[in-house]
């Protein structure tokens, strides 16, 4: 049987969250390996059919610096410079 490539689609989701704290005291910077991958399982149930795999990096990025971030992302998971 002839094993199926597969491939990386970037994504992304786009939220909010609320706070009347600073930024930096509104986020977990504690988050385990084991946390982060609960955090994947749950996108890929919930958001994807069955077979997808779902890789994060959580941050914050500011609205004018989201294309820029999104660029950053590609390259960490395809390899900078990288052309297909």
């Amino acid at each position: 049987m002839e094993e199926q490539q597969m491939y990386a689609v970037p994504f992304s989701l786009v939220g909010f969250f609320f706070t009347n704290k600073p930024v930096e005291e509104s986020i977990r910077n504690d988050l385990t390996p084991e946390e982060l991958e609960k955090l994947e399982e749950i996108l890929s149930r919930f958001l994807f059919t069955n077979g997808v795999s779902v890789s994060i990096y959580p941050s914050v990025v500011p609205v004018d610096q989201t294309e820029e971030a999104i660029e950053e992302l590609e390259d960490m998971i395809f390899g900078e410079g990288e052309e297909e």
